[in-house]
């Protein structure tokens, strides 16, 4: 079993258990196949989302959490807004109070990006 087949049954099973709703796995486009027939046979809801020729990230879990960050993720990851960033960290259970230091330094650079372009 490779290490990304062992992670999607760590994820699965917690999925399972309720201790997780939603899941984020980067993986090698070549092992998307496989991945996505395991989750097409569990009936697990997910989206996945091209990062380029070599890679992917698969967003899965429950379906209100999937639609959700579907939503919210309609361009490269990099290029979400703060807020965008910050709920979707929020919704993969990343911890709050840093999702809350990571939106406080992305909103001020953005207020300052926005500032200096204003110029």
């Amino acid at each position: 079993m490779s290490p990304t087949q062992t992670l999607l049954q760590h994820h699965l099973y917690e999925i399972r258990k309720g201790v997780r709703q939603l899941v984020l796995l980067t993986l090698p486009s070549e092992e998307v196949p496989a991945v996505l027939a395991r989750l097409e046979l569990d009936s697990v809801t997910h989206f996945l989302q091209p990062v380029g020729p070599a890679k992917a990230n698969l967003f899965f879990g429950r379906g209100l959490w999937v639609e959700t960050a579907r939503r919210i993720v309609s361009r490269p990851l990099a290029q979400l807004s703060p807020e965008e960033d910050f709920i979707l960290g929020t919704l993969l259970g990343y911890d709050r109070e840093q999702q809350c230091q990571r939106f406080l330094i992305q909103s001020s650079r953005a207020a300052a990006a926005f500032a200096i372009a204003a110029e």
